[in-house]
């Protein structure tokens, strides 16, 4: 049990995670001045689903991870590939691309402009590329 007074002083320094300092960051328990809402940056989403049953597993400590119980429903959509790997592609020259990967040009073509996915050895060729040219 706290007393009303705990409750206000333990109140006072508690970390706001919803709000940003003045340079931006995250606020801690010391920030002080006006707060500021924290931008949003969605990086990618995942259609999941939770298990009840699962869920009261998880509750009782029989699972230790709730990740366990979640099922993924992919959207091809809105994968990896189609919001990070694609655009990241067009804004690399085909020349660099082919010497990078060693694919031909017409994979690549077809992988920038979504008339095709590569197989997955040739994505992974891809996504290894990207990196080293600094885009992903």
């Amino acid at each position: 049990m706290k007393t009303y007074g705990e409750v206000l002083r333990e109140y006072e320094f508690h970390p706001e995670s919803k709000c940003a300092d003045a340079k931006g960051n995250p606020c801690g328990k010391q920030a002080i001045g006006l707060l500021q809402r924290r931008h949003v940056r969605v990086d990618q989403i995942k259609y999941i689903g939770k298990e009840s049953n699962s869920l009261e597993e998880v509750e009782a400590g029989l699972i230790h991870s709730a990740q366990n119980v979640y099922t993924e429903y992919p959207d091809p959509r809105h994968d990896e590939w189609e919001m990070k790997i694609r655009p990241a592609m067009k804004k690399v020259s085909l020349s660099v691309l082919q010497k990078m990967t060693r694919l031909s040009r017409r994979t690549l073509i077809d992988a920038r402009t979504g008339r095709r996915r590569p197989h997955r050895k040739n994505q992974e060729l891809i996504v290894a590329a990207l990196p080293k040219l600094g885009l992903v």
